[in-house]
């Protein structure tokens, strides 16, 4: 495993600095080291104290990491390094004999990324690699000195092997006026004549882009020249902070770098790593913090909802008399990961479910059972359509219940489902508008979610009404009377795919019970 090193200030917040840094070595699978230069009392209110570590202490921890052996005896090296908050010259002038290598073990030089934090408390815009904290530049503390600045400019810039300032901090180091791209380019290109082999200006803060909707960064390298790096700009409400994305994007670098990538992929790879983890931040206060690790999550509920659907399955064909409720052109039940946003995110059965001619049902590709049979059908993410866009659609109104299933239509199944307490439904495909042609799903479950809010606030008092409008209202069945060419369908939502398979036992036990 790759070995990489932050040096940098704690945030006692967990958002930004070597908290950010050491969460995105860990999601990035490399082991992560740290140098602490300094400790800061901070919140989503701004920096309250902080307080640098002596110089002693940042030598001492570089021996410590350095002087280790590895298992086989050999010294264990240190692959690549990141550095941020440096508050004075004599902290920038230690850490820069560390990275050199000047230290008792007398070890090579560590090529590192410089994060040149200057100020804390800056609005670094969402999907952008700007930041707040320990990570950006702006309205906050001073956590650079100014004449640890020009240290840092002599010392540390020359030897680093890319540096990733934000616009104020790029306008800080090469004196320039940042206002657009080409204003970007020109101050990478003063800030490479400073001495830094390679720059990536993160553009949060360049309004003519947050404008259209993008956050662009600029990455100039003497072997490539200039290019751009453009994501969409993530939306986080008003008055909203994004919290250690320039410390999480110089660390995912550090770590990419570390493992191999080229520099141009490496940024690209972690700017993409940041979206992502801002995608889905938490909020705390003013702020929102960024989830590293997101993708590790994700990668593991894959294999939850795999065999939540695939159990879900066995439910199903385990069910007397479910076969009786198979509509013409089958039954799937799919499940999505969280936060799904495409269909190849979601879970289903290959094939759908199909009656046999004897008592049995049929799922997926190869997957034919007799009465009784338990077998899994060929349960895949990515091979539904209609389900998996049901489910997506569903989402938009309620992230909890990512699951669904269709089964047939009839009168007395859509009284049974009442009669277990279901919130029941139905929108008119003859009143479907010509726009919405090609996206059924999205527009009958927009539609039948809005009916559902509506009879909330009629059946709940005002003061509840009011209580209640802060959290999504959706149906847990939604059905149809089908129009020419379509069969009349009934939709089942749920958390689960198992928890929809229950609803499902439970509905053809009522309808037997009554009909």
């Amino acid at each position: 495993m790759r070995r990489v090193m932050t040096v940098g200030g704690s945030d006692c917040s967990g958002g930004a600095g070597v908290q950010a840094d050491i969460k995105t070595f860990s999601a990035l699978g490399v082991l992560g080291t740290s140098v602490l230069t300094a400790v800061t009392a901070q919140n989503s209110h701004g920096v309250q104290a902080k307080r640098e570590v002596p110089v002693e202490l940042v030598e001492a921890q570089f021996e410590a990491i350095l002087s280790e052996k590895s298992d086989k005896g050999f010294a264990a090296t240190v692959d690549y390094a990141k550095t941020g908050m440096l508050s004075s010259s004599a902290v920038v002038e230690a850490v820069a004999r560390g990275l050199k290598g000047k230290t008792k073990s007398k070890r090579s030089k560590i090529p590192f990324v410089l994060d040149p934090v200057l100020r804390a408390g800056s609005a670094g815009s969402a999907g952008s690699a700007g930041s707040a904290g320990l990570g950006g530049s702006g309205g906050g503390g001073v956590l650079l000195e100014d004449e640890a600045l020009e240290t840092l400019v002599s010392v540390l810039l020359p030897i680093c092997e890319v540096v990733t300032p934000n616009v104020p901090e790029a306008c800080v180091l090469s004196g320039l006026e940042i206002k657009n791209k080409e204003d970007a380019k020109e101050a990478a290109l003063e800030i490479h004549k400073m001495g830094a082999p390679a720059v990536i200006l993160k553009g949060g803060h360049l309004e003519q882009e947050t404008a259209a909707g993008r956050a662009t960064d600029i990455i100039y390298g003497e072997e490539f020249g200039f290019e751009e790096m453009s994501l969409s700009l993530l939306k986080t409400g008003k008055r909203r902070v994004v919290h250690g994305a320039g410390c999480s994007f110089s660390a995912a670098l550090a770590a990419e770098l570390a493992k191999g990538r080229g520099l141009r992929d490496a940024a690209r790879s972690a700017k993409r790593f940041v979206h992502s983890a801002i995608s889905v931040g938490v909020r705390v206060g003013s702020f929102v913090v960024l989830d590293q690790t997101c993708g590790l999550r994700r990668d593991a509920d894959r294999y939850f909802v795999l065999q939540n659907v695939k159990e879900a399955v066995r439910r199903l064909k385990n069910t007397p008399n479910f076969k009786n409720f198979i509509p013409e052109v089958g039954t799937n039940i799919g499940m999505a990961v969280a936060g799904a946003e495409s269909e190849s995110e979601v879970a289903a059965v290959d094939g759908r479910l199909t009656p046999t001619k004897r008592d049995g049902i049929r799922g997926g590709v190869g997957a034919g059972v007799g009465a009784g049979g338990v077998g899994e059908g060929g349960v895949e993410f990515g091979v539904s359509g209609h389900v998996a866009r049901l489910i997506l659609a569903g989402l938009k109104h309620d992230e909890e219940k990512r699951s669904a299933i269709n089964i047939k239509y009839s009168a007395e199944i859509v009284e049974a489902c009442k009669d277990l307490g279901m919130r029941v439904f139905t929108f008119e495909r003859a009143k479907e508008p010509t726009a919405a042609e090609g996206k059924t799903m999205n527009w009958a479950v927009r539609e039948a979610s809005r009916e559902a809010s509506r009879e909330a606030s009629r059946e709940a008092s005002r003061e509840a009404s009011r209580e209640a409008g802060e959290e999504e209202f959706s149906p847990d069945v939604i059905y149809d009377l089908g129009a020419v060419g379509k069969e009349p369908m009934v939709r089942i939502f749920g958390r689960t795919a198992v928890e929809v398979a229950e609803k499902v036992k439970r509905l053809v036990e009522k309808f037997y019970q009554k009909f």
